[in-house]
């Protein structure tokens, strides 16, 4: 059975920092591209960072860019969120995804052609 488990979510003030884990289990994710998308209340679900497996490459949200860096460590199938410099407006459920195919196509197609989801876990940045 796959699964995927973040933590590391939490309160934290406005400029703050906080990691978030996946840790995934269940297959092997050769070909898959591991992200993370988040939803605030009211919100539609949207893509956040996404990394290849073999971790060559990735790409974020332009909202993200130069505060959030998404990561991997094969030996722990983990892959990680640093967030840096968090915002009020980054307070969301986050989730941890893996979609077969490739980091661009994670982030532009639609979140129902995602196949694995984790549960979330929820940043809460205040002012």
């Amino acid at each position: 059975q796959v699964q995927l488990v973040e933590s590391g979510g939490g309160l934290v003030q406005a400029g703050g920092s906080l990691r978030l884990s996946c840790a995934a289990s269940g297959r092997t994710f050769g070909g898959y591209a591991m992200g993370w998308f988040r939803q605030a209340p009211g919100k539609e679900r949207q893509f956040v960072a996404g990394i290849t497996w073999s971790g060559d490459a990735a790409h974020y949200a332009d909202s993200v860019k130069g505060r959030l860096t998404i990561s991997r460590d094969n030996a722990k199938n983990t892959v990680y969120l640093q967030m840096n410099s968090l915002k009020p407006e980054d307070t969301a459920l986050y989730y941890c995804a893996a979609r077969l195919g490739t980091v661009q196509s994670m982030a532009a197609m639609s979140t129902s052609s995602i196949q694995y989801w984790g549960q979330g876990t929820q940043v809460t940045v205040s002012s």
